[in-house]
């Protein structure tokens, strides 16, 4: 079974934990030890993973820089995609003692420039200001804002993934047997020009949405979307909350979760699943392989059984 497992925030930090290199690398080690378990199982694998701390710690440096000096989003997040996955790729091959080749393979993801998201920026970026201090920075540098919480902060495009231009390079790893670790951050966000060639796009892209797009070029059989929250919940955050184990893709879309939170996560495992022997799941990090095998979390798929 070809399985895609997406990394939610809390594969690299815990809530509440600084954002340090240790804290990161204990933390992945637990989470390689979860998907080595799918691999001893003779699956073949391929991993995804979030950013948002460490995009966000990378730009609170580049403030230090003037406004024209400030490194452009797309190669932040290939910055991020080095770093995160060379850690996850170290502590995999280290579980499973080196027994199978792990890579880490910068992936561009193209987008519309077009998007309606480019006009309606609302993905929270970087560090949290006053409102005086935001507005200045916005006008030095040509930022949109918006509020969060009693602070405000950087807000940037969420376009629609669209295309995964290096998914030849991916097929070749994966056809050597190669675990490869990918679309990092939602991908390296590009734009196509009209003569064909590709250039970055200051954006990010929804990271759920990107592995749902990437497991099905790959026809993947399985879409795991990883997290601390152990599956998907009906009354959450009351007393009659309850754990919902299985779905259709259309009994996914409705249901009223947090577009914050949840909800993309839902949207894109409806997306995946559509497709006829393909499913979805979503569920806890250390739980990865009893998702896989249907025991715990939540399954979304077209047929129930």
């Amino acid at each position: 079974m070809l399985v895609v497992a997406a990394l939610g925030g809390n594969a690299l930090l815990k809530r509440g934990e600084p954002l340090t290199a240790d804290n990161q690398r204990a933390n992945v080690r637990t989470a390689a030890t979860a998907l080595s378990a799918i691999v001893r199982a003779g699956h073949q694998l391929v991993i995804t993973h979030g950013n948002g701390p460490q995009v966000g710690l990378l730009a609170l440096q580049g403030a230090a820089y003037k406004p024209d000096e400030v490194y452009p989003l797309d190669v932040l997040g290939a910055e991020t995609g080095g770093m995160i996955g060379y850690i996850i790729e170290q502590e995999l091959e280290n579980a499973l003692d080196h027994a199978q080749p792990v890579a880490t393979l910068l992936t561009q993801v193209l987008v519309d420039g077009r998007d309606p998201a480019f006009g309606h920026p609302t993905k929270f970026i970087g560090p949290v200001y006053s409102r005086d201090e935001a507005e200045a920075r916005a006008a030095a540098a040509g930022w949109s804002i918006a509020q969060d919480g009693e602070k405000w902060r950087r807000v940037v495009p969420s376009p629609k993934p669209l295309d995964i231009p290096d998914m030849r390079v991916l097929q070749l790893l994966l056809d050597q047997g190669v675990i490869v670790i990918c679309t990092g951050g939602g991908g390296i966000p590009v734009r196509q020009r009209p003569d064909g060639s590709l250039i970055g796009i200051e954006a990010v892209i929804d990271k759920d949405a990107a592995s749902a797009l990437l497991a099905d070029k790959l026809s993947a059989d399985a879409l795991l979307l990883l997290s601390d929250v152990g599956a998907v919940y009906s009354d959450f955050g009351t007393n009659q909350q309850a754990a919902i184990t299985e779905l259709t893709p259309d009994e996914a879309r409705a249901l009223d979760l947090p577009a914050g939170s949840m909800g993309p996560k839902v949207e894109a495992a409806a997306a995946f699943a559509e497709r006829d022997g393909a499913f979805a799941c979503i569920g806890k990090l250390e739980d990865a392989l009893a998702l896989l095998q249907g025991t715990t979390g939540t399954r979304i798929r077209r047929r129930k059984a």
